[in-house]
């Protein structure tokens, strides 16, 4: 027992680490096919690390004394979902904390009392009306598969790759991945290019030491994110890391193809397409389970 708790402390520390560093490392890389994309140069790969540390040598300035502590509740809960997703734990509670993470940051941009950051917190909250249905339906999916809601029986001898029992539900994850990553056609609530008229919406009213852990987060989350990716083909993992970095570049071309939408139609279309798509996976497999 001991020894497995020093285990799982070394393990969750190291990927505490690894995890910023990676994303901000894919966040270069986004930025720079970006570029490419739109015949430009663009920036250093480094240069999401080089903003980040600018960002925090800033002068701290707050609108009010809460909003820090908001940032503070976005970045340790995502933090809390990184640990509970490596230690292989309970993936419905690490839904709910990630979704915590979330709603922090809108109330941090709820406290103030500037129009285009509330604007930005209600777009939010409107894109966690279409993405978590889609999530928790993902859930459910894998509770049918293995029996569980442990990650760890994902890895279970007697589990095939989840991709094999959940096809219709996979489609519907990397569907609101767009949404949850705000990439176009779904940048609302705020945008890393600057493709909506809100411009920074969400984060207008954050700055210096704030933004960076905000930005800090969103390598947490594109981490979280891309290894609930992996989980779909858990065995080997190689081929699930694989599969996890071809999707974010999919999100990428995505990106930078796509005119923004309403969010009305981004409403209807995620339930109808990523609710539909994981409903009928999840009754198949329930028919098939009965047969």
């Amino acid at each position: 027992m001991g020894n497995n708790l020093v285990q799982n402390i070394i393990i969750a520390v190291i990927w505490i680490v690894a995890a910023p560093i990676l994303g901000g490392i894919l966040s270069g890389i986004d930025r720079k096919i970006t570029a490419r994309m739109q015949n430009r140069f663009g920036p250093p790969i480094m240069q999401p690390f080089y903003d980040f540390f600018k960002l925090l040598g800033k002068e701290r300035i707050t609108v009010n004394q809460t909003q820090m502590v908001y940032v503070m509740g976005h970045l340790f809960f995502a933090i809390a979902s990184l640990v509970m997703l490596v230690l292989k734990q309970d993936l419905l509670m690490l839904m709910f904390i990630l979704a915590f993470s979330t709603v922090s940051l809108i109330m941090g941009a709820m406290s103030v009392r500037s129009p285009y950051s509330k604007i930005g917190a209600q777009r939010e909250i409107i894109q966690m009306m279409a993405y978590e249905p889609v999530l928790i339906l993902m859930v459910v999916g894998v509770y049918l598969t293995t029996k569980s809601f442990m990650i760890s029986s994902v890895f279970s001898e007697s589990t095939g790759p989840l991709l094999y029992n959940l096809p219709l539900v996979f489609f519907a994850f990397l569907y609101v991945l767009t949404i949850k990553l705000r990439k176009s056609p779904f940048d609302f609530s705020t945008s890393h290019h600057g493709h909506q008229e809100l411009i920074k919406g969400l984060t207008t009213e954050f700055s210096g030491p704030q933004l960076a852990l905000i930005e800090l987060t969103h390598w947490y989350d594109l981490i979280i994110l891309l290894g609930l990716i992996t989980l779909f083909f858990a065995k080997p993992i190689w081929v699930g890391i694989i599969i996890a970095l071809v999707s974010y570049f999919l999100e990428l071309v995505i990106d930078n193809i796509s005119a923004r939408v309403t969010w009305r139609w981004m409403i209807k279309a995620t339930w109808l397409i990523g609710i539909g798509a994981a409903m009928i996976n999840i009754v198949w497999l329930y028919l098939k389970m009965k047969v």
